[in-house]
């Protein structure tokens, strides 16, 4: 393991001033094109930059390096290529900051090497366990920022907690709010919690969290400010419960969005289902007789399936965002596009519309006709007796439940049916083991 490393040092010392500008581009450049945790450079100095010149040095007199050239004079004339003042170049023989160009400027948190100076962390406005809200002055001091802290920014009763009170303080002294962590921007549900409070039976508490869970979706939608979701890596479950309901969103082109709560024996209950079956109303009253039906069957696939969106743009045609949202190529310039994306949604007199009350539904007969096609998969071998309870009872939220075709509801209404189905899906053996082998295996059970 040592030579390797020995080599790859000697090589880059030796031909630093050929082959980049600074230590930092190469640094970059491996973990972006390799996928190294960290750059040569950046081993090197973490390693002891002093100690392991020594060695390399001792090595290449010896002849046990790959090639009798020496390193370069400043090798040791230095404690490390990488600063606070910015990266060694050798063709300069100094330090060089980052560019300050436009286009760098809007990545607000760019990746770091080691021994750069930190990010600026802003001004903590307000933060619990499970959230911190806070601003960037130098960007726009009236655009709140939440962002998740939990551990790989699970959803959990701190984070529903957290989400209601910065809505609120939002809503009370800020113009607008972006919804943005490093990536993933949540993984959805806390199942940890989840699992321990169905072996302790506590069902009854779970479908108050569950109701909680609703709550701040809807807070999200129906802000009396606008809430932009900028969305990077993982938005899955609940994460992408979240998402539906703002008010825009700004999503990185490489984002993996998903309602993948069958994996697990449920349904989305914290208001995906509610949001597929408003696009459904919504859609069938441009339409020639109206039928919602036509605009849930898709719906009912994605969520029974679990598919998960690989791209922003795919995100988009699957119904989790809408045509309007923001692609991002750079994730890196997420934050930024968000704060003026929710600037300009607030300078225009942004409002969020009033909770719906006469949704037109599916009702029995969508139910009905969705249950067709899981008979003939279960037939057919390709679904078991269990993964047909859980889709019939996505079919049941997303159709409205047992209610007349073309039936009006409230939104209320559907989310009352997604959280009576999760918590009766919750009851069952098969789901609590469903919950129980993702947390010891990280894989979903077949049975």
């Amino acid at each position: 393991l040592w030579s390797i490393f020995r080599d790859v040092f000697h090589y880059c010392a030796v031909h630093l001033g050929a082959i980049a500008d600074n230590a930092r581009d190469v640094d970059l450049a491996m973990r972006w094109g390799f996928g190294w945790a960290q750059g040569p450079f950046e081993t090197w100095q973490a390693a002891g930059w002093a100690d392991i010149a020594t060695m390399v040095k001792e090595d290449i007199e010896h002849g046990r390096a790959m090639s009798d050239a020496p390193l370069p004079a400043w090798v040791f004339e230095r404690e490390g290529v990488h600063a606070a003042e910015g990266s060694f170049s050798a063709e300069a023989s100094a330090l060089k900051p980052r560019s300050t160009l436009g286009v760098y400027q809007r990545q607000l948190y760019p990746d770091r090497v080691l021994g750069e100076a930190p990010d600026d962390r802003g001004e903590t406005l307000w933060e619990n366990a499970g959230l911190r809200l806070w601003r960037r002055p130098d960007q726009d001091g009236r655009i709140g920022i939440v962002s998740l802290t939990s551990k790989k920014h699970a959803i959990g009763d701190e984070v529903l907690d957290g989400m209601l009170e910065a809505i609120g303080r939002a809503e009370a002294d800020l113009d607008g709010l972006v919804l943005w962590n490093d990536a993933p921007f949540a993984v959805g549900a806390n199942l940890q919690q989840v699992g321990e409070a169905c072996r302790a039976g506590q069902f009854d508490m779970l479908e108050q969290v569950v109701a909680k869970f609703q709550r701040t979706s809807m807070a999200i939608k129906h802000a009396q400010v606008p809430v932009v979701a900028a969305v990077q890596g993982m938005a899955l479950g609940g994460g992408c419960e979240f998402v539906m309901h703002a008010a825009h969103r700004v999503l990185a082109l490489e984002s993996y969005v998903g309602l993948v709560e069958a994996g697990v024996g449920l349904i989305p209950a914290g208001g995906g289902s509610k949001e597929f079956a408003l696009q459904a109303h919504v859609m069938a009253q441009r339409a020639a007789g109206g039928d919602v039906f036509p605009y849930i069957q898709n719906a009912f696939q994605t969520i029974a399936m679990a598919t998960v969106a690989k791209s922003g743009i795919e995100a988009v045609q699957l119904g989790f965002g809408r045509a309007a949202d923001d692609i991002v190529f750079n994730a890196h310039e997420l934050l930024y596009v968000a704060i003026r994306r929710a600037r300009a949604m607030a300078e225009a007199g942004w409002r969020s519309s009033l909770p719906g009350s006469a949704v037109k539904v599916a009702g029995r007969n969508g139910i009905a006709t969705c249950e067709l096609m899981l008979v003939n998969m279960a037939e057919g071998g390709f679904i078991s007796e269990h993964d047909y309870k859980v889709a019939k009872a996505a079919a049941t939220a997303l159709c409205g439940g047992e209610v007349d075709t073309n039936a009006r509801v409230s939104e209320q209404w559907i989310l009352d049916v997604e959280r009576a189905q999760f918590v009766e899906l919750l009851k069952t053996e098969k789901t609590q083991k469903r919950i129980q082998y993702m947390l010891e295996t990280g894989k979903p059970l077949r049975n």
